[in-house]
């Protein structure tokens, strides 16, 4: 018996959906990254337009076929030279001018800030980024300010708001002497992020995607002071996983929650609350850092004691043995 009309219809709406599914499914593994990043290279305005004083820098990166790029940042520096030093990492949208405005804030607490455009953004060059290739940037331009600025490691806070979460997240983890890590709103995993996104929702992601960003992972191996911020009504990037990355990290930390902001306005939501935990969490550091330094003189005092006197415990021993020895020469 012949199938019916109807269910031959169905059957072909079936094996082009499975098709389209099928065809989807590559697409978005091999075009996710045009769904993770959105680069601008027209730059909205310079330090200058808000009053402050820069420099144009210039930070060579090798690429994966080892020819040489260059990334762009500006340096802002505070008014002392012995001033900590901010990397700023940003999102994943615009460049480096459409974060002025935040960069400003940091430079009132008194930091130095390092703002810099990943590949393929602002007048970075390179081309598309991807996720391997924004964590080579953020190391070079880290490399850059130990190498070519000269800055103690202790003295250098990485900040990441959003995507730029992510980036800081690995990036202290691979460089664990930076003296504190600030994250703003920034999620598990990218997976788990576009798991919950509109259509996006119907893939199987875990499996598709490969543009991981999985910081809830590199937080467990994380050495480096935390401070996360996150606003409660974020429909960008869930709350929940602002929650799930501060239990998993096992550093001191703290958390400041902004329970009226969203995604891009926690500072400007949450007023000098904002600054006082940004500054809470600067002390907080320096103040463990002294601790530790006091620690370090101390047991350094101990065991150049313990060495004294193990010295003289030797060398009175040597001295008895010597005695005992004349004598039984002479006597």
């Amino acid at each position: 018996m012949l199938p019916s009309p109807a269910i031959e219809i169905l059957m072909i709406l079936v094996s082009v959906g499975a098709i389209a599914y099928f065809v989807s499914c590559i697409a978005l593994s091999t075009w996710q990254n045009r769904l993770i990043f959105f680069p601008s290279s027209v730059l909205k305005g310079t330090p200058r337009d808000l009053g402050l004083a820069y420099d144009e820098v210039s930070i060579p990166v090798m690429t994966w076929e080892e020819k040489s790029e260059r990334l762009h940042g500006w340096w802002i520096p505070a008014g002392s030279a012995k001033s900590d030093v901010l990397l700023y990492l940003h999102g994943n949208g615009g460049n480096i001018s459409a974060n002025l405005g935040h960069a400003r804030r940091f430079h009132q607490l008194g930091f130095s800030v390092l703002l810099i455009d990943y590949r393929g953004y602002g007048r970075s060059k390179g081309k598309f980024p991807t996720e391997a290739e924004v964590y080579r940037d953020a190391q070079a331009a880290w490399d850059y300010l130990v190498e070519q600025r000269d800055i103690d490691p202790r003295n250098i806070f990485i900040y990441g708001h959003s995507l730029g979460g992510a980036i800081a997240i690995d990036l202290a983890v691979r460089r664990p002497l930076t003296s504190g890590l600030i994250v703003e709103n920034t999620f598990t995993s990218m997976s788990a992020l576009l798991a919950k996104r509109g259509i996006i929702r119907l893939f199987p992601t875990k499996w598709l995607i490969n543009q991981r960003f999985d910081s809830l992972s590199k937080l467990k191996l994380l050495r480096v002071p935390l401070l996360l911020i996150h606003g409660k009504c974020d429909r960008t990037v869930p709350f929940k996983m602002g929650q799930m990355l501060f239990e998993v990290a096992k550093v001191p930390k703290q958390f400041f929650v902004a329970p009226h902001a969203g995604h891009n306005n926690v500072a400007s939501i949450s007023g000098e609350d904002y600054l006082h935990a940004i500054g809470e969490f600067y002390q907080e550091v320096h103040r463990n850092q002294h601790q530790l330094s006091v620690y370090g003189l101390l047991l350094t005092e101990i065991n150049a004691v313990k060495s004294q006197s193990e010295f003289h415990r030797v060398r009175r021993s040597h001295h008895h043995h010597l005695i005992t020895a004349m004598r039984s020469q002479y006597f």
